[in-house]
């Protein structure tokens, strides 16, 4: 008997901050083939207003964003929940990264994204990149809100999202309807995906 084949795997959110880097945590500690990356066009985070947020060029070190925002105000970004937040994400790499300048990391089998917007934008950019491979990619969207609480829910949500496409044998295209309608009705979470190509 063959072992399941092993699915590589890319999680998006915005700026690469929380919904990506918890669930790239997540699938990490799952010891899944797994990287993380935003859409937008800088890394965006709350300031002391909704006016004033703190913005960072994607690439700029957790640790140095972290080190920012404890010089700026430790006692706000503390309860606010952006620290923790960071020392994760200095956990489990360097820097965020933007998914549109991405090419050089590889194929992936499955890209998941976190917000609608995202998911627009990354089928975009695949649909926009030159197609040598013919190899397919599977995009998923599933929608959670950008807090620390709901986060941690949507991690453990597609860990078992991809546990269950690693585990498929055969050919995943034939029954990704079956799968992602029996993924919708266990979690009551709607799902949107397109299947583009390298």
């Amino acid at each position: 008997m063959t072992a399941p084949r092993r699915w590589r795997f890319a999680m998006v959110c915005s700026s690469n901050m929380n919904r990506s880097m918890e669930a790239h945590a997540v699938l990490g500690r799952a010891a899944l083939d797994v990287e993380s990356y935003g859409t937008g066009s800088q890394v965006k985070l709350p300031g002391p207003s909704m006016h004033e947020p703190n913005v960072y060029d994607f690439g700029t070190p957790y640790g140095g964003i972290y080190d920012d925002l404890r010089r700026k105000d430790p006692d706000l970004y503390k309860r606010n929940g952006l620290l923790p937040m960071l020392k994760r994400n200095i956990s489990v790499k360097l820097a965020p990264q933007r998914w549109q300048d991405n090419a050089g990391d590889g194929v992936f089998d499955m890209i998941l994204t976190f917000e609608e917007r995202v998911f627009d934008l990354v089928v975009e950019d695949m649909n926009n990149r030159e197609q040598r491979l013919l190899k397919s990619v599977l995009i998923i969207n599933m929608d959670v809100k950008d807090n620390h609480e709901e986060a941690a829910i949507g991690a453990k949500l597609a860990l078992d999202l991809c546990h269950k496409l690693e585990a498929v044998a055969g050919d995943w295209e034939e029954i990704i309807d079956d799968l992602i309608a029996a993924f919708e009705k266990q979690h009551k979470r709607k799902l949107t995906y397109y299947i583009s190509f390298y």
